[in-house]
C-alpha cells in the first residue's frame, strides 16, 4: 500500500532540487527578466526623487537572482544614492547562495546588504516586538505569497511601510495559468499542512479593492517542459510533480487513482500546450504593483 503523502516542504534538500529543477525547466526567471528590463524603470521611476538613500525590502529574497537584476535597475536609475537593501529569507541554504552571489558580482558599489533569516512573518512579528517601523522605497515580494498564513493582512502590513512615493512588487502565478487549472482542481487532494496554502493573480484584486488599494496588473506568458512526468521511473519527471503538487514523492505515494487523473489534467490544454511531441506546461505570472 501507498505511504500517505507528505508536503514537499517537510523535505528541504528535495524542496530545493525540485525547485531548482524548476528554474532550468522554465522560463520563470526569462519572463521576469523581461519585466525587469521593459516595464520596472518605469515602476521605479519616481521612487528616490530627491533622496540620497533609497531603502529596498525583498520579501522572500532566496538566492538573489532577480534581486540582483531590480537593484541593478535602482541604481541606474539613481546613479548617485546608496541603496540599502535588506533580505527577509528563511532558508540559509538560499542566503548562503545569495552572499556568494554577491561576492562575486561586480557592479554592486553604492549597495549595503543585510540579511533576515526569518519568515515575512517573524519579521513582522520582531518590527512590532521592537516597536520600529522603517519606511522603505521599494518592497518587494517575488513567488512567495504561497508561504504566508494570511495574504490579505500580509500584504496589508508591508504595503503600510511603504513611504509616500514608494511601490509594493508582487510576482506570483497568474490565474490564466495551468497552475491555477491544476490547483483548483486538485489542490484539497495535496497534503499542504498550512506550510503552503494556493493563491494566483486571480485571487488579489477582490483583497485590493476590499482594501481600498490602487494597483496595476500586468500578465508575464512562461511556460515549463514537462515532458518527463510522463516517462516512468525519470528522475526528473518526478521532481518536477513533487513541485507541481507540492507533494514529497507524488509519483510514488499518491493513490493510483489521483495520480492517474492528475498526469491526464496535465496534457489537456488548460494546464498544458503540445509542441513537437514535447508537453510544455502554462507557468504564466501576474505582477501586481500596488501604489502607496
Amino acid at each position: 500500500m501507498a505511504s500517505p503523502m507528505r508536503s514537499l516542504l517537510a523535505d528541504p534538500d528535495r524542496y530545493l532540487q525540485s525547485f531548482r529543477l524548476f528554474l532550468e525547466r522554465s522560463t520563470e526567471h526569462q519572463c521576469m527578466q523581461e519585466f525587469v528590463e521593459r516595464q520596472l524603470p518605469d515602476v521605479i521611476a519616481s521612487i528616490g526623487n530627491g533622496k540620497s538613500t533609497i531603502n529596498v525590502l525583498s520579501v522572500g529574497g532566496g538566492a538573489g537572482e532577480m534581486d540582483l537584476q531590480i537593484l541593478s535597475k535602482i541604481r541606474a536609475r539613481y546613479p548617485g544614492a546608496t541603496i540599502n537593501n535588506e533580505v527577509i529569507e528563511p532558508s540559509a541554504d538560499q542566503i548562503s547562495k545569495y552572499k556568494e552571489r554577491v561576492a562575486q558580482a561586480s557592479n554592486l558599489e553604492n549597495i549595503k546588504f543585510t540579511w533576515h533569516k526569518e519568515t515575512a512573518y517573524e519579521y513582522e512579528s520582531r518590527m512590532n516586538a521592537e516597536k520600529k517601523t522603517k519606511k522603505w522605497d521599494f518592497i518587494h515580494m517575488i513567488q512567495m505569497l504561497y508561504y504566508v498564513k494570511d495574504v490579505p493582512a500580509t500584504i496589508r502590513y508591508f504595503h503600510s511601510l511603504l513611504e509616500s512615493q514608494a511601490k509594493l512588487l508582487l510576482i506570483l502565478v497568474s490565474g490564466k495559468s495551468g497552475w491555477e487549472t491544476l490547483w483548483k482542481k486538485y489542490g484539497c487532494s495535496f497534503p499542504l499542512d498550512d506550510l503552503c496554502s494556493y493563491v494566483s493573480s486571480a485571487d488579489l484584486p477582490r483583497m485590493l479593492d476590499s482594501a481600498g488599494l490602487k494597483y496595476q496588473l500586468y500578465e508575464l506568458p512562461s511556460h515549463m517542459d514537462i515532458t518527463s512526468c510522463f516517462i516512468e521511473g525519470d528522475r526528473d519527471g518526478e521532481l518536477l510533480l513533487d513541485f507541481l503538487t507540492e507533494t514529497l514523492d507524488f509519483a510514488k505515494t499518491a493513490p493510483p487513482e489521483l495520480k492517474r487523473q492528475l498526469m491526464e489534467e496535465l496534457r489537456k490544454p488548460g494546464c498544458s500546450e503540445n509542441r513537437d511531441g514535447k508537453v510544455f506546461f502554462n507557468n504564466n505570472l501576474g505582477v501586481i504593483v500596488i501604489e502607496p
